[in-house]
């Protein structure tokens, strides 16, 4: 069992109950995924970035993502529909927790200038969206080998019902919250 998981177990639980006055415990929230998403737009000139894309978001989730196809044609920015233009990958269970205490405790870190990140990023319903500018600070990438230095969005999804609560379950968790 991941160090994390652990963790929400023995001492996250308990102190989320007793902080909202849960009744059950089945009405703790918990990460139900994360979903990591690098769009890529130079992709429509470039189809080698995309495969690097993907290479390297499989180092750093552990998973093989899925390349994301364009919804809808945009003459200005020569995209067609069908065209693919990013890739994503949704981690659950173990590999969820496991991407968690890395991106918690190496990851964000590793960032220039940390401060902390924005706790106004919920979306209202428990669930929190991080931008990650460079994707170099994951230990997986060697930075020799990448050819241009790509952004990130990582989705974690939660099962609170308001921002509060999401926000207390990733705070108790090692989330570093700016003040």
């Amino acid at each position: 069992m991941s160090a994390l998981k652990e963790r929400y177990e023995k001492e996250v639980v308990p102190r989320l109950i007793e902080t909202f006055g849960y009744k059950n415990r089945m009405q703790v929230p918990r990460l139900v995924k994360v979903v990591l998403n690098m769009g890529l737009g130079e992709a429509i000139q470039n189809i080698k970035i995309l495969e690097s894309a993907a290479e390297e978001l499989k180092a750093i989730a552990g998973q093989q993502p899925v390349i994301t196809k364009a919804k809808k044609s945009i003459a200005a920015f020569k995209l067609r529909e069908n065209m693919p233009i990013g890739c994503m990958v949704t981690l659950r269970r173990e590999r969820m927790f496991d991407f968690l205490q890395k991106l918690i405790n190496v990851a964000l870190p590793r960032v220039r200038d940390f401060r902390g990140v924005s706790p106004k990023a919920f979306d209202g319903r428990g669930n929190y969206a991080l931008g990650i500018r460079e994707h170099i600070i994951f230990p997986e990438i060697d930075y020799d080998k990448i050819d241009k230095i790509k952004g990130m969005n990582v989705c974690i999804v939660t099962s609170a019902r308001t921002d509060e609560e999401g926000r207390e379950l990733l705070r108790l968790l090692g989330m570093p919250f700016r003040n």
